[in-house]
């Protein structure tokens, strides 16, 4: 858990005046917060118990004619350049990259400590004032932001983490972030309303959570009605049973919906752990229009269109390179086929995670949006758990990639860093999740992996790992990958498959 340094007092350490700001704020919202992460563990239980997600009854949500206002300012989102908030480099190429749109990440893609979050939301502020910059040491010189015209989003820590420190009890760190920087930004400087990106969502009544601090936030502050606007992801299985509600339970704030495709992958199979039905191939078998996704794919068009929001895709995994030729050329060209895909499912936009990539993502999506069309489907509640059979591979190669791909990425997490390149894909906390759940998936079910033999595999992956360090490694990284290793291993024997 993220906690404040010793010795830290709110008072004196964040910004004057921001104490008596933020304990009204967790005094009314951090109960509810909990009691929400509460009802997230139930529905859990319920599923491994039998009793899986479903369609809600009619609702005014439904069955009722509303509209979502969609400003000129955002209305072209067809590619968001997404990466962590606390690399200043990073941030200030994806703004200049001639993306329509940004997000800036305090989650997934960075590491969840109090210095990385304090840093990314500095960073944060800077960029919507336009004023961060890099030192680029290769060329001697520094690197300014050149455009305010794209859609700048921070997608803050979600809802079911808390942060410690702060305060004698645990507060939402969702709160902290958001209040956090509404309290640091003088509105007057941002180039449009202040853009939130909500993560990890799970059930439509967690939107009316979202919906109260915005309007808290914007009351305290005394901004605009309209002063916060966000975009929500889907990547938990509950929620898309429940997107129609969570639009209309944030109708006054949102803009539309993106398939955060990973999380949901994990999800769905950690929903789904007790059916053997459910075992995930090897993850870079599974093709790009795999039912489970496509379904949703369809879906959420429907959904978004239907109430004038946006429909946003999700992130391609392989990554471009400007080393390697060949791995460069087939990235860019699965690139185009997931983005080709997404835009005959009507999607807005997608996501990408690198400057190279953004020109040809643009390009398969109708400027600037597709909101005036919908699909034509034969059932508006398909089925959302087609299971993964005949699909892919299941190998022992496959086990031991994935049990080598978590010993790396928690290294890298270890050393700071929240994702990592790794063998041509962009692996974060999304990607590594996917991969413990199928590993123990492997374990629970009929086949040959016991906690034994899980053991044998992170002793001859950690061994490998050692021997491939470079010559100029240290004792120190050859201790941070045998933690990583442990923890790992831990985190699967134990069952920790929630988003954390």
């Amino acid at each position: 858990m993220n906690v404040a340094p010793a010795r830290f007092r709110i008072e004196s350490d964040l910004p004057t005046g921001f104490a008596e700001f933020y304990t009204p704020l967790h005094d009314r919202f951090t109960g509810e917060q909990q009691r929400l992460v509460h009802a997230r563990a139930a529905m859990l239980a319920h599923a491994h118990a039998g009793e899986l997600p479903d369609y809600l009854p009619p609702s005014a949500a439904t069955t009722t004619s509303w509209k979502i206002d969609l400003p000129v300012w955002c209305r072209d989102q067809r590619n968001q350049m997404t990466g962590p908030a606390d690399d200043a480099e990073l941030v200030v190429k994806m703004i200049n990259s001639g993306a329509p749109g940004v997000m800036l990440d305090l989650e997934d893609s960075m590491v969840n400590d109090w210095e990385h979050i304090l840093l990314g939301l500095k960073n944060v502020r800077a960029a919507l004032y336009g004023e961060l910059t890099y030192e680029d040491r290769k060329r001697n010189r520094t690197v300014a932001i050149t455009s305010r015209k794209p859609t700048i989003f921070t997608r803050v820590r979600p809802l079911h983490l808390s942060q410690a420190g702060v305060f004698d009890e645990l507060t939402s760190a969702s709160l902290f972030d958001l209040a956090l920087l509404v309290y640091s930004l003088d509105y007057a400087q941002l180039a449009h309303p202040l853009c939130i990106y909500i993560p990890k969502s799970e059930s439509a009544d967690e939107a009316l959570w979202w919906r109260d601090v915005f309007s808290a936030l914007i009351e305290a502050r005394g901004w605009p009605k309209d002063g916060i606007r966000c975009m929500a992801l889907v990547e938990a299985h509950p929620l898309v049973y429940q997107m129609e509600e969570f639009l209309f339970n944030l109708r006054e704030y949102i803009l539309g919906l993106n398939l955060g495709r990973w999380d949901y992958m994990a999800s769905l199979a950690h929903y789904n752990l007790a059916d053997p039905a459910w075992l995930l191939p090897d993850r870079n078998t599974i093709p790009h229009d795999v039912a489970f996704f496509q379904n949703l794919r369809t879906l959420m068009p429907e959904i978004c269109h239907k109430h004038g929001a946006l429909a946003i895709g999700g992130m391609t995994a392989l990554y471009p390179s400007r080393e390697d030729a060949e791995l460069n050329a087939r990235a860019l060209a699965a690139l185009e086929r997931d983005k080709a895909n997404e835009s005959a499912c009507l999607m807005d936009g997608a996501w990408t995670g690198h400057p190279d990539q953004n020109a040809i993502a643009v390009a398969q999506f109708p400027e600037p949006n597709q909101i005036d069309k919908r699909p034509n489907l034969a059932d508006v509640h398909p089925t959302m758990r087609p299971a993964p059979i005949g699909i892919g591979t299941r190998t022992l190669d496959g086990t031991c990639a994935a049990v080598r791909t978590v010993i790396r990425y928690r290294d890298g997490v270890l050393a700071g860093r929240g994702a990592s390149l790794l063998d041509g894909y962009m692996e974060d906390l999304a990607t590594d999740r996917i991969y413990r759940v199928m590993i123990a998936q492997r374990m629970r079910h009929p086949g040959p992996y016991t906690p034994a033999s899980l053991a044998e595999l992170f002793d001859a992956e950690l061994e490998r790992l050692l021997r491939e360090l470079p010559a100029t490694a240290t004792n120190e990284d050859r201790q941070r990958l045998q933690r990583a290793r442990a923890q790992s291993e831990e985190m699967i024997l134990t069952g920790a498959f929630d988003p954390k």
